[in-house]
């Protein structure tokens, strides 16, 4: 299954099978203006994502309809490979230096059903935590919805017996991340490439590469400022939940910057930040800048 990404990152899969054609829609690592709120279709989830480190082996996630209709989610674990340029491709088999964290995860309950404006935990464990090497483990909880089943014909008026007809069916799914770290964190990140592109006053573009080294993975915010040539400093844009997952040494992004503060970008200077997330202070990884002209 291959996903695509954008800023914003929405997943999509599309299976046919006789009769129907299921658009599953999937939302894993989206960048969104909460820090713990992830939503899709009528599901609410928070946490959005969930790290087990040190002597931490269990995490509640809160589920809330926030539709009119009664709605039933399968909960399943799937594995992804994030690629270059952020987008992911569903796989069986981990990559060199990739591990999986789904053997030693356990989740309950495996389905749930929500009637409008209810709410219910799932329940996540670490086990088998002797096993774990040092490093990162991840895979992703999946919480795929079940579309409501009627009976064939139900509904449907008298049809041309001859013609084949289609039937399209929304299916809506979160994946929540999952990590599980053992030891030292030895991971560093530096910000290369940067470029800047405007063309005949289109909107302002920043293009930038984020390398990785060490054991863990990378995750915050990228915040980007304008300095005027007389030292005046103006936010430019910023980025939310930004993952460079291992074993992934490097990923290309870029994000649009606003055109609205009345930022000359033909002068001065971009400083761009990238920080951890943190409900207290967060830590800067890496900084750079870009000379514009």
């Amino acid at each position: 299954m291959l996903l695509t990404s954008s800023q914003v990152q929405s997943h999509s899969l599309m299976r046919a099978i006789p009769c129907c054609i299921f658009l599953s829609v999937l939302a894993g690592l989206t960048t969104f203006s909460s820090a713990t709120v992830k939503a899709q279709g009528n599901l609410l989830i928070t946490p959005r994502r969930v790290v087990f480190e040190g002597n931490k082996r269990s995490e509640e996630l809160n589920l809330a309809n926030t539709g009119k209709d009664t709605a039933k989610y399968n909960v399943s674990i799937v594995d992804y490979r994030m690629r270059e340029d952020g987008s992911f491709l569903e796989i069986s088999q981990p990559d060199t230096g990739q591990k999986f964290a789904g053997k030693y995860l356990r989740f309950f309950p495996r389905a749930v059903v929500l009637a409008p404006n209810e709410a219910q935990v799932v329940k996540i464990q670490v086990t088998k935590a002797n096993e774990l090497e040092p490093g990162e483990y991840r895979s992703h909880v999946y919480f795929r919805a079940v579309p409501d089943a009627k009976p064939l014909g139900e509904g449907e008026g008298k049809k041309d017996s001859s013609a084949i007809s289609v039937r399209l069916v929304p299916i809506f799914g979160i994946t929540i991340p999952v990590i599980i770290r053992v030891g030292e964190n030895s991971t560093k990140l530096m910000l290369s490439d940067l470029s800047f592109d405007q063309v005949n006053d289109t909107t302002p573009r920043l293009k930038l590469v984020l390398n990785r080294t060490g054991n863990m993975s990378v995750y915050g915010d990228l915040v980007v400022e304008h300095i005027s040539p007389q030292g005046k400093v103006t936010p430019a844009g910023s980025v939310k939940g930004i993952a460079v997952y291992t074993p992934n040494p490097l990923r290309r992004f870029q994000m649009d910057l606003d055109k609205t503060t009345g930022i000359n970008y033909h002068t001065g200077k971009l400083q761009v930040v990238f920080s951890t997330q943190s409900d207290v202070r967060p830590v800067k990884l890496a900084e750079t800048e870009l000379l514009l002209q």
